[in-house]
Parts: C-alpha cells; structure tokens; sequence
C-alpha cells in the first residue's frame, strides 16, 4: 500500500489504496473531461490506476538511469527531489544514498562548495507550528524529506505539498489572491510567502487579519479623534468671539447716567437699544435717591451755586465772557464765575 504503516489482503493487494479510487475512476472517465484534457477519443479503455504498457516503458534498456540523466539538469535547472519518511517502495533512505552518491556541478552530494567536503546542513521546516519535515538544499538541488508521509506525499499533505512547491519555484501566493501559510525554515517563514491553497485557517493568516483590522481600528480611532478635536477647538473659538464681542459692546456702550454718583452700578446699558426701559430705571433710582437725599447736602450745593453773591441762571451763559471780565474787575484774583471748566 506504500506505507510501512498500512496492510492490505488478497485480492486488491494494495490496488485499492488510496480510498479515493472509487470516486476518481469514474469522474476521469467521462466524456466532458477526456474532452477538456484532449484525450484521443480512439483510447476506449479509460483511465485506471496502473496500466502496464505505460510502466514497461520505464524499464532500464529504454531509459537512463536519474543517477545519469540529474547532472545535466542540475546543470541548467534547479530540482526538487522528496521523499516521505513512511515510503514503502521508494524510501527516503534509498533518495539520500542517490543524492549523496550524485556528482553535479563541480561537487559531490549536498556539498556546500565544490570539492569542500562541507555539506549543507538540514535544516527543520514547520507547518502551522507542527513539525513537517527537513530541507537540504546546494548547487540547484532541493531535497525535502516529509515527516509521517507515505509514498503518496500530495495525498497525505496536499497543502504541505502545495506549500513545498510554491517555496520551491518562489510563488508569492498573496499576488494572486492566496493567503500566506505559516510556514517556517528554522523558524524563519518563507520568502517570498507561501500558499496553502487559498485557505485562510492558518496562524500566519489569522495574524495578518488580525494586525490589518487593528490598524483600520486604530486609523478609525485617530479620525474620530481629530474631528472630536477640530469640533472642540470650533466651539472654544465661537464662545471666545462671542465673550469678546460683548465685552467689547459693553465697554463702548454705556448708559449716560454712568457717572451718577448715586448708581453704585456704575449706569447700565439701556434696553432693546432705544433707552425705554433704561429710563424707566433711572426715574425708579431717582426716586430712591431723592428719599435717602441729605437736606445738608443740598444746602452745601445750594452754597456752591451761590458763590460770589449770585446764583445762576438757568438761561445764562456758563462759560460767558462778559462774565469773566466781571468777575476779574471785582476780585482780581479769580478766574470765572465758580463753575468748573
């Protein structure tokens, strides 16, 4: 069954391994798919499993042996040569002895430099943090050997499978749509990335998710941030405005009867703009103050209007010449008639 893990009885005798058989027999045995993979429509057996002129064809007296024909390809193109651990019939011990008994570009084997007896080492490769199996690679030649794989490594591991070929011919499987498996050389993950056939159930995939919607969160955040602070800064500047324009309109508007010394306010502003309501205050403070009025203090204004032996007329002249000229004749000394100029 070529597994060293598993065991088949008569008649199959390994025939009818792996399961899968049953279904892919018949589904390449029809008609649209020979047509879609241009089988010659004379081939009226079908598809099988093993056929037998196909293999006699590979015998040694009609082909080279691959110890022969690798060192010209190596030459040329890089290969990849696997093997998994559990092979029954083309064991991973039988690749190694090859591969270590291989004469190719200058070198022996998994030399590092020709002639330097050095050999590469081998190195871990994980799979989505489970051991998956070793990789050696010199001089164009790749060799992995799959860990708990039978002969049929794509069968057992198609992603694993998937991943070691992306790897090998440098697919960046996120340029056409794939998500990045986590795949790691020595805990090192491959450059560029690669593919686990478009499924997004890997580590590697879950964390990209993750960081790419914590930075849209964080963008989100930020913007949200900024407008919260561009509509506060608004704010402060239209109430900053509007408290410096009404301090302006009361220091360059106010009440005539602002130097009334009996409104302690010191006047205040008239209301609606036309002076109705202000006067009707300043007739109600009037009042007031007229009851809490001195009658010594009137007297003493009535002494300062009486000064120089005369009062004043309400339809005289405050500040008349005649006056003064007057006034200079009798006293020689003062300057007026006793009103402040």
């Amino acid at each position: 069954m070529y597994d060293v893990r598993l065991r088949d009885g008569y008649p199959s005798c390994g025939m009818s391994w792996p399961p899968d058989l049953a279904q892919v027999k018949p589904y390449l045995r029809r008609e649209d798919v020979t047509t879609a993979l241009h089988i010659n429509p004379d081939k009226k057996t079908g598809w099988v499993e093993c056929n037998g002129q196909v293999s006699s064809q590979f015998r040694v007296p009609n082909s080279q042996p691959a110890i022969k024909l690798l060192p010209g390809l190596l030459e040329k193109v890089p290969i990849l040569l696997f093997s998994g651990d559990k092979d029954l019939i083309c064991n991973h011990i039988g690749t190694e002895t090859l591969i270590s008994n291989l004469a190719f570009n200058g070198g022996t084997g998994m030399e590092t430099a020709p002639q330097s007896g050095i050999w590469a080492r081998k190195r871990d490769w994980t799979f989505e943090a489970e051991p998956a199996g070793q990789y050696q690679s010199a001089r164009n030649l790749t060799y992995v050997k799959f860990y708990n794989s039978s002969h049929m490594v794509p069968f057992d591991y198609p992603r694993r499978t998937r991943d070691m070929l992306d790897r090998f011919m440098g697919v960046d499987i996120a340029n056409i749509g794939g998500t990045p498996a986590d795949s790691r050389i020595d805990g090192e993950k491959a450059h560029p990335e690669t593919s686990v056939g478009g499924h997004s159930n890997s580590t590697s995939a879950e964390e990209s998710a993750q960081e790419k919607a914590d930075a849209a969160a964080y963008q989100a955040y930020k913007r949200s941030g900024e407008g919260a602070l561009t509509v506060m800064i608004i704010v402060l500047l239209v109430v900053g405005f509007l408290w410096w324009r009404n301090r302006r309109r009361r220091q360059g508007y106010k009440s005539v009867f602002g130097s009334d010394p009996y409104d302690p306010d010191g006047g205040r502003p008239m209301a609606s703009g036309l002076g109705l309501d202000g006067g009707r205050y300043r007739e109600e403070r009037d009042v007031e103050a007229a009851r809490d009025f001195d009658e010594a203090e009137l007297d003493d204004l009535s002494a300062a209007h009486h000064r120089g032996g005369r009062s004043v007329g309400v339809d005289e002249e405050a500040f008349g010449l005649a006056d003064d000229e007057e006034d200079e004749e009798e006293d020689g000394k003062r300057v007026g008639n006793g009103h402040a100029r």
